[in-house]
């Protein structure tokens, strides 16, 4: 399988959305990666629906959405209004995770599950087979353009070691310091999608970058 590219609009020039998006659309990006923080959960506050839902309108490729927020179990069916192919939570924030991921299900989407750098991966040894993707944060959720944590490699190997032995199907992403140095060695690593953001939409030629970091 191809590496699977999702860049952060966290990064994307806010003053103008609309042509960030197109280049998302004309690009190779496989996904558009949406974080949604609200400072509580993560000491930042980035956008909610308003944003989402104008992105929803006009982005052709499917929205991957990552809620650093508490309790977001509140916005399943909201967010599948949206027409969001991938819901994100964090296990952090869920107290009740099995029954959110079945409520994710339940609303057609995805469910995916976060892992803050500090949570190890065995925490999702009793529901890794019910869930589509699991994305381990390289970087302590927040802020854009921190640098990459070097335990997610190990990390990584560790949990394509789990999907593999329970014979789970689930994808693993990583957010957080992905670029031209990191990108290679987590895909060997055994990562399925990378989520960058300052590194393509900062990049001289973002079509390119994103190229480059699919043909990994």
């Amino acid at each position: 399988m191809n590496t699977l590219v999702s860049p952060s609009l966290l990064a994307a020039n806010f003053l103008d959305l609309r042509s960030d998006i197109e280049m998302i659309n004309q690009s190779e990006a496989d996904w558009l990666h949406l974080d949604v923080m609200d400072g509580m959960f993560v000491p930042n506050i980035s956008f909610g629906f308003p944003v989402l839902e104008a992105v929803a309108k006009v982005c052709k490729k499917p929205l991957d959405v990552h809620y650093m927020i508490e309790k977001p179990e509140r916005y399943i069916e909201r967010t599948a209004k949206l027409g969001a192919m991938m819901m994100n939570v964090h296990y952090e924030a869920s107290v009740h995770l099995h029954r959110t991921i079945q409520e994710i299900h339940a609303a057609g989407m995805k469910a995916g599950v976060t892992l803050n750098p500090s949570t190890p991966v065995w925490m999702l040894e009793d529901i890794i087979e019910d869930v589509d993707m699991v994305l381990l944060m390289s970087v302590n959720p927040g802020f854009g353009g921190q640098k990459f944590i070097e335990e997610t490699i190990g990390k990584v190997q560790r949990l394509r070691r789990m999907i593999t032995e329970c014979g789970s199907e689930a994808l693993i992403e990583v957010d957080g310091g992905v670029q031209g140095e990191t990108a290679p060695r987590l895909v060997k690593a055994g990562v399925d999608v990378l989520v960058s953001g300052s590194y393509v939409f900062k990049s001289q030629d973002p079509y390119k970058t994103i190229r480059e970091l699919k043909a990994l």
